[in-house]
């Protein structure tokens, strides 16, 4: 894993596939194909975890339960789950969206049937074995949305007092503990169908970068069972959130609303949720990149009720204590390879210094470097010419991670042709470019010379959107941040934009292989 080697990032919902939804099936598989024959050695992928809130994976109600959506259908039926008649009347999503208000109403019914039938076979011992091995959240995450079913989705907070407060748990109704077993089925089915599609990835040669949030979702089973864990009143209620200052993607900040943690109580405990957090996690994937990692150093806390972010403050945190805890636990080398901090927005000495001092490798994109003259200030406040900015390519150390953008940025093309006349110049004169670009191209030299620096530079791995390898548009974008609705989150991949771009996928095969990675 130290050496050089480029990759996508296409999340498994927008895998390309006959359902509503990305899923575990064949176009899982074809996905590992695809990057096995066009050089590439990473698959990048968003938090697995369940989807909750304006659907976004990075607002869940499991730290640790994978989202039912990617379970496969098919694999379902090679089990004799389900039968081919059981999918008659499913509707016929567009193939290019994720309609996450349909495939909930849908998917769910196909999935509830294959669980009666899983109920008649009788369970085999690999769920069993499930059960138990992960049976430390699982029954948590179980309890907790079969309860919320019964109170047709509510957050929990608004639950009646004993459920909110875990008082009378064993007095739960048979239909909740019933409902409670339909959940444990769709984690063991998803775990089966990930672990086998993981092994396929690494034994064609490809590594798998997760997801990981630092902060989880108020309305969570992680919250709701370990409330002594947050900062929250006598009645559940949040008293401090999360979120960050305005920064270039918010002039008010972003005001993520999740309850911070009380790390003095995970002090004390030696981070034992973290652990088994980042444990489980490492089986699912080959290296996590968790999200805000400057959160470890210090974070921006707002009290509860406050409409944005601005009236905040900074907090320190034990980020060195707890990576230090999980050193023990798996190992210094383990480590190492094991994260990648998202160090992007205001990054302080401290915080490079915590990520240095852990050797994690932090991330570069190109769409923040600047291209014309001028100057910038630095994590030190030393005020540096922009030539020496950290985000151009040919200043990127080797332990880093290159992304000319991620999920959260526009694709090549939209940004580029959002910016003014005279940036737009400043690019194409930093990249040596002569012809103009139209708006009409696909496959264009800006996106090839883009994808050629960062593939030259000393950067361990460089990761591209696959929106960004096909030449799509701002219609593909996977999420603008301080927004929600149906165009975040809902991109996929079908097999005709594949079939149609595939000389975009030999360019870039061309050149990593140039760049040898």
């Amino acid at each position: 894993m130290n050496k050089k080697m480029s990759g996508i990032l296409i999340h498994p919902t927008s895998f390309p596939g006959k359902y509503g939804c990305g899923d575990l099936g064949e176009g899982a598989y074809k996905i590992i194909d695809l990057l096995k024959r066009y050089g590439q050695k990473i698959l990048q992928i968003l938090p697995l975890n369940p989807t909750g809130y304006a659907d976004s994976p990075y607002s869940s109600f499991s730290a640790f339960a994978g989202t039912p959506y990617i379970i496969s259908f098919d694999k379902l039926i090679e089990k004799g789950y389900l039968k081919e008649s059981d999918l008659e009347d499913y509707p016929k999503f567009e193939p290019d969206r994720v309609d996450y208000g349909g495939i909930y109403v849908h998917n769910f019914k196909i999935l509830r049937i294959a669980y009666k039938r899983f109920i008649k076979l009788s369970p085999p011992d690999s769920y069993e074995k499930f059960c138990r091995d992960n049976g430390f959240w699982l029954n948590d995450y179980a309890i907790f949305m079969a309860i919320k079913d019964s109170k047709n989705g509510a957050s929990w907070d608004i639950w009646e007092e004993d459920l909110r407060l875990r008082k009378n748990l064993s007095e739960l109704s048979k239909e909740i503990l019933d409902d409670a077993e339909f959940y444990k089925f769709l984690q063991w089915e998803f775990y089966e169908q990930w672990t086998k599609f993981k092994k396929y990835a690494n034994d064609n040669g490809i590594m798998i970068i997760g997801d990981a949030p630092i902060f989880v979702a108020y309305d969570s089973s992680d919250v709701w069972a370990n409330q002594n864990l947050f900062h929250l009143d006598s009645n559940g209620k949040p008293t401090i959130v999360t979120g960050v200052p305005p920064d270039y993607f918010s002039k008010t900040g972003q005001l993520w609303g999740s309850p911070h943690y009380k790390w003095d109580v995970m002090i004390r405990n030696d981070f034992d949720w973290w652990k088994k957090r980042i444990a489980h996690l490492l089986k699912l994937v080959d290296c996590i990149r968790i999200d805000h990692f400057r959160g470890f150093e210090s974070y921006w806390e707002v009290k509860y009720g406050e409409q944005t972010a601005i009236n905040g403050r900074w907090v320190k945190a034990p980020g060195k204590e707890l990576f230090n805890s999980i050193k023990k636990e798996i190992g210094a080398e383990r480590l190492k390879t094991a994260i990648i901090a998202e160090d992007l927005g205001i990054i302080t000495k401290e915080v490079e210094e915590l990520r240095d001092y852990f050797e994690f490798p932090g991330m570069r994109i190109f769409e923040f470097a600047p291209f014309n003259k001028g100057t910038f200030t630095d994590a030190q406040g030393v005020v540096q010419d922009n030539s020496k900015a950290p985000y151009l390519p040919e200043n990127y150390i080797y332990n880093c991670v290159a992304y000319p953008g991620t999920h959260d940025n526009d694709v090549i093309h939209g940004w580029f042709f959002s910016q003014n006349e005279k940036a737009q110049n400043d690019i194409l004169k930093y990249l040596g470019i002569k012809n103009k670009i139209e708006w009409s191209d696909s496959l264009n030299e800006l996106t090839l010379k883009i994808e050629e620096k960062l593939l030259n530079s000393e950067a361990k791995w460089v990761v591209f959107l696959m929106q960004d390898v096909l030449g799509l548009t701002s219609e593909s974008r996977m999420n603008t941040p301080g927004t929600s609705g149906v165009h975040n989150w809902s991109w996929r991949l079908t097999d005709k934009m594949i079939e149609e771009k595939k000389e975009h996928l030999e360019a870039l095969q061309k050149l990593s292989n140039k760049s040898g990675r």
